[in-house]
């Protein structure tokens, strides 16, 4: 069929023609907003899951229902070793301004930006040199006395609850959306934890929706032991095949393309209803079926490609960061979890180490390296399981 009618988008963050099972979630926030609106207290959200169901698809199109209420935005990506300051900041310079062009903004905006500006600041080193310290792009004078005492925790608490301020000064709100949160350091965790908890006390119309890997609510629960009730977490897990068939069918049938039942069967076996699978596998599949409606043995001629692309950009992308050393770790936990679902099943560290016949204390330092590369995460005491869905599969088929 024509490749350019080709409705489906396999890419990172990409949103699919047809955002499917994801309903719940969506009026769920509807909610959230709308309480916001009528001065009801709520909780910030996180979302958690695997590589590849859609978190970053999910937390783009939360945001557009925030914007869709006028409310001021702003995205944040967080990266292992890299201060929060600066992309905070940039992210609130960007909630005001849209808060200021969609309502008749007070003078106060004016006020907040210094306080923002004295924040952004402070990511400078004291000790370095003057050419280098970096300048956010803000038009006024930095404030004094307020978000700028050094303390992270204090000054976060104090930007974000003067956010909020503005932000009911014009009747609305602001929404900070943050992808890969469990890349913060663990300041940053306990001071943004601390925020969230000001401001569901006092009900300001801020909230942060963060996203991240499955074991983030440890990670924050690690930093404030109060978190377990500070967010509402929503779990974001492969597709059901009802979903699934709808991811594909519907784009398809915009042009006039249909599905044989048995080719749908084939096609949610090989994509595990995993959201970015079912878009590779559908678009290869369009691409080599010659007409409608697709069959099973369009899948099959169709897979091997789709596979193959995997195998390059979303699992030996991520295969290739590995050192000699994270990689025998990794094969021996898609070993260890060979006939489970897909290589996600976890593994005990203990039997890691017993495989390759070492004491589990000296694997310590390939298992964190995996855990800070994003590769493997630590859910439960003494296991480990892959972040990425079917990546013990492709490991199993990897030469040694």
């Amino acid at each position: 069929m024509d490749p350019v009618r080709n409705p489906y988008a396999p890419g990172a963050g990409q949103r699919p023609p047809e955002l499917a099972g994801r309903d719940r979630e969506l009026a769920a926030f509807e909610v959230v907003l709308e309480r916001v609106a009528r001065g009801r207290p709520e909780r910030s959200l996180v979302l958690t899951g695997l590589r590849g169901v859609g978190k970053t698809v999910l937390l783009n199109t939360l945001r557009s229902q925030a914007i869709s209420r006028l409310w001021g935005t702003g995205k944040i990506e967080a990266k292992p070793d890299q201060s929060l300051r600066r992309p905070l900041s940039a992210a609130l310079h960007m909630s005001v301004r849209e808060l200021a062009s969609r309502h008749r903004a007070p003078h106060r905006v004016d006020d907040f930006l210094g306080v923002l500006k004295a924040f952004a600041l402070r990511a400078n080193d004291p000790k370095g040199k003057l050419r280098d310290r970096w300048q956010p792009g803000i038009d006024v004078p930095a404030a004094t006395g307020r978000a700028d005492s050094g303390d992270l925790e204090i000054d976060l608490v104090e930007l974000l609850s003067d956010a909020a301020e503005v932000a009911a000064d014009v009747g609305s709100g602001v929404g900070l959306f943050l992808d890969e949160m469990q890349d913060l350091g663990p300041e940053e965790v306990s001071a943004l934890c601390a925020a969230c908890h000001e401001l569901s006390q006092s009900g300001a119309p801020l909230i942060v929706v963060g996203a991240g890997l499955p074991h983030l609510p440890a990670v924050l629960s690690a930093a404030k032991s109060y978190s377990e009730r500070l967010f509402r977490y929503q779990r974001i897990d492969r597709l059901d095949r009802l979903a699934a068939d709808h991811a594909l069918v519907a784009p398809a049938a915009r042009e006039e393309v249909q599905y044989e039942a048995k080719a749908l069967d084939a096609l949610y076996e090989a994509s595990g209803g995993y959201p970015y699978f079912v878009q590779a596998y559908g678009k290869a599949t369009w691409d080599h079926a010659p007409r409608s409606p697709v069959t099973a043995a369009d899948v099959r001629v169709a897979a091997p490609e789709a596979e193959a692309e995997l195998a390059v950009g979303f699992f030996g992308s991520r295969y290739e960061r590995a050192t000699p050393a994270e990689r025998e770790y990794l094969r021996t936990m898609a070993e260890l979890a060979a006939g489970g679902d897909g290589g996600e099943a976890g593994a005990a560290t203990a039997e890691v180490a017993r495989l390759l016949g070492r004491r589990p204390a000296s694997l310590s330092p390939a298992r964190d390296a995996l855990i800070k590369k994003g590769l493997i995460y630590s859910g439960e005491r003494g296991t480990v399981a892959f972040t990425v869905p079917h990546f013990g599969r492709y490991l199993r088929t990897q030469p040694g």
